[in-house]
């Protein structure tokens, strides 16, 4: 992700012109040994100042600040992700966020924080866009 934000961070997305499928298989190729890309969600973001970025919004099933995530009815994320890397100077917050398929904890114990049993894992980035 560290990879990928940066290009945004420099501009260098946006003069190349990625797409947000672009983007997305960019930091995809930065993670494909450990993780399955279809359960990769990413969020890009811009804000005219740090102070009124949002990272997360409280997820009700766990009183945290994981995003609100909504699931059809087989428990896929319907949600639409936003891809805005802004321009030189805006604030820009860059959200990678995972499901990890939970299978059982130790003695019961479950690892889940979704609704459809699995484990939401996210990074973010916050940054403000430098000069090309």
């Amino acid at each position: 992700m560290t990879q990928s934000s940066r290009q945004i961070l420099t501009n260098q997305a946006q003069t190349a012109g990625l797409s947000q499928s672009q983007f997305a298989t960019q930091v995809c190729d930065q993670v494909r040994i450990l993780f399955n890309c279809s359960n990769l969600m990413i969020d890009v973001e811009t804000y005219s100042s740090f102070s009124g970025t949002n990272t997360g919004t409280a997820f009700p099933q766990t009183n945290s600040t994981l995003p609100a995530l909504t699931f059809n009815a087989q428990g896929q994320v319907t949600n639409t992700w936003q891809y805005s890397p802004g321009a030189t100077g805006d604030v820009v917050v860059v959200r990678v966020m995972y499901q990890w398929p939970v299978f059982g904890g130790p003695l019961g114990f479950n690892l889940s924080n979704l609704p459809n049993g699995n484990r939401l894992i996210m990074a973010a980035a916050a940054f403000q866009n430098e000069p090309p």
